[in-house]
């Protein structure tokens, strides 16, 4: 299981997803001791289920849910709100093609709907991908409406250097002295200059992030607000850790959930979140579907 979270670490970029991310793992049981209840399995308050097609087990919030609609097509269900049973995912568009090539997600969907009468849209990865970006830039809407999200360069530098900061977003097309200029802010903050502490390079333009927070202009996003940064950094995982690193991405510290990125100009990433990795136990297939 993760670590405790840190409740004074920044929660902009948590740790990296995929293979060696801290995800959910439930040590076997003793042979003589009753099999636990799959679908009551928690870690902290969130349900946890089983990916399809890598056998990971993680929390729901990092996976991605897919439903059987009644016409026997396989969507996308990322706010896991569709009636029915549903299969849960937590590969990356890469990976995912691949599965449906390979026929590999037929059969995994087949086993667990129990059922081969369905058909798999050769663009259910865009799906996917589009349905994740909407809901991250959603969750920055209704948070900037709710008033926890800060716009503007010199407010988000007022509040960084007074060590207000939790998370830190840069527009893909933002100036990289900008960019520079508050994230040295933040370190100081925090009191880690020459680490490796910096806002996260978002792979969609200033244009997109004014259209989601209903503002003009922003170019850069800070949040004050612990649990609203986390709820924002859980949305925002998914979806990059879906479309996989990007080339221009930019990585920071990862004390807690959030997007995988790769660290820029080799610098690495600080306070790096620990977790369990390994083989895990076999465990009862009802989990991997509600």
């Amino acid at each position: 299981m993760r670590n405790p979270p840190d409740d004074t670490a920044p929660l902009n970029s948590p740790p990296a997803r995929g293979r060696g991310r801290g995800r959910a793992v439930t040590a076997a049981a003793p042979a003589n001791s009753p099999s636990p209840d799959p679908s009551r399995e928690r870690e902290g308050n969130e349900p946890v289920r089983k990916c399809i097609l890598s056998g990971e087990r993680d929390v729901r919030p990092h996976l991605v849910r897919l439903a059987l609609s009644p016409d026997g097509q396989i969507l996308p269900d990322v706010r896991a709100k569709a009636p029915g049973r549903g299969a849960w995912i937590g590969v990356t568009r890469v990976e995912l093609e691949a599965a449906i090539k390979k026929g590999k997600l037929k059969g995994a969907l087949s086993r667990a709907f129990k059922t081969g009468e369905f058909t798999i849209d050769p663009g259910l990865p865009a799906k996917i991908e589009s349905a994740l970006e909407r809901n991250a830039l959603d969750r920055l809407g209704l948070e900037s409406r709710s008033g926890t999200v800060l716009i503007g360069s010199d407010r988000i530098e007022q509040n960084a250097r007074q060590g207000k900061l939790k998370a830190l977003y840069h527009a893909s097309d933002a100036a990289e002295d900008g960019n520079r200029k508050l994230d040295q802010a933040w370190r100081i903050g925090n009191d880690v200059e020459g680490s490796g502490l910096r806002g996260l390079a978002l792979p969609v333009s200033r244009t997109i992030l004014a259209l989601a927070l209903g503002r003009e202009n922003v170019v850069h996003i800070g949040l004050t607000d612990r649990a609203a940064a986390k709820r924002v950094s859980e949305a925002l995982d998914r979806w990059l850790h879906f479309i996989g690193p990007e080339p221009s991405s930019v990585s920071c510290e990862t004390a807690s959930q959030g997007a995988s990125a790769s660290p820029q100009n080799g610098a690495p990433p600080i306070q790096q979140a620990s977790g369990s990795t390994g083989t895990r136990p076999a465990v009862d297939m009802t989990e991997e579907f509600e």
